[in-house]
C-alpha cells in the first residue's frame, strides 16, 4: 500500500483544495443571495432563484463530494503512515480539521434556511463567515509544512495578525462599497 502513497496523497490534496474553492466561494454566494432578498420584484425572485440553484450546485456536486472524498484519503494516509498519530503537531492539525468541519456543517445548515428563504443573517455577517474558512487553511497548511519546526509563539502571533488583517479587510471594503454607487 506504500507504493501508492503518493498518489493518495495528491488525491487528498487535490479535495482539500476543491473543498476549500466550495467553501470560500459559498459564503460569497450567500452575501449575493441575502442582498437579492432586498430588491423589488421581480429582480428579487429571479436573483433569488439563480443564488439557489448556483449555491445548491456548488454545495452538493463540488464541496460535499469534496470534503468526503478529502477525509477519505486523509485517513487512507493516516493508516499507511499510523506514526503521524503520535506526533503533537499532527493532533493539533486533527483539531484544526475538526473545527473547519463544524464550519462545514454550520455552512450547510445556512445553505438549508437560504434554501427555503429563511435569511436569518446579514451580508455583513457572511463577509466575516466567509474568513472562517481562510483562517482553517492557513492554520492547517502551516502546520502541515512546518510539522516539528513549528513555533507556538510565531504561529499565534501569526494568525492573531491574520485576523486583524482580515478584519481591516472587511472594513475597508465596506468603506470602498459605501463610496461607490452600484451599477
Amino acid at each position: 500500500m506504500e507504493q501508492y502513497y503518493n498518489y493518495i496523497k495528491a488525491l487528498h490534496l487535490i479535495f482539500v483544495i476543491t473543498w476549500f474553492a466550495g467553501l470560500f466561494y459559498i459564503p460569497r454566494l450567500f452575501i449575493y443571495h441575502i442582498e437579492s432578498s432586498l430588491k423589488t420584484s421581480p429582480e428579487k425572485e429571479i436573483l433569488g432563484n439563480q443564488f439557489k440553484l448556483m449555491e445548491k450546485r456548488l454545495w452538493y456536486i463540488i464541496t460535499w463530494p469534496s470534503a468526503c472524498l478529502a477525509t477519505i484519503f486523509a485517513i487512507w494516509l493516516l493508516v499507511i503512515v499510523p506514526e503521524w498519530l503520535q506526533q503533537p503537531w499532527m493532533h493539533i492539525k486533527l483539531s484544526f480539521v475538526v473545527l473547519l468541519i463544524f464550519y462545514h456543517l454550520k455552512t450547510h445548515q445556512m445553505f438549508l434556511e437560504l434554501q427555503k428563504d429563511k435569511i436569518r443573517y446579514s451580508s455583513k455577517f457572511m463577509r466575516i463567515w466567509n474568513e472562517g474558512a481562510t483562517l482553517a487553511l492557513f492554520a492547517i497548511t502551516f502546520l502541515v509544512i512546518l510539522k516539528g519546526t513549528f513555533n507556538w509563539i510565531y504561529g499565534i502571533a501569526g494568525l492573531f495578525t491574520l485576523v486583524i488583517l482580515l478584519a481591516l479587510g472587511i472594513r475597508l471594503y465596506k468603506k470602498i462599497r459605501e463610496k461607490k454607487p452600484e451599477a
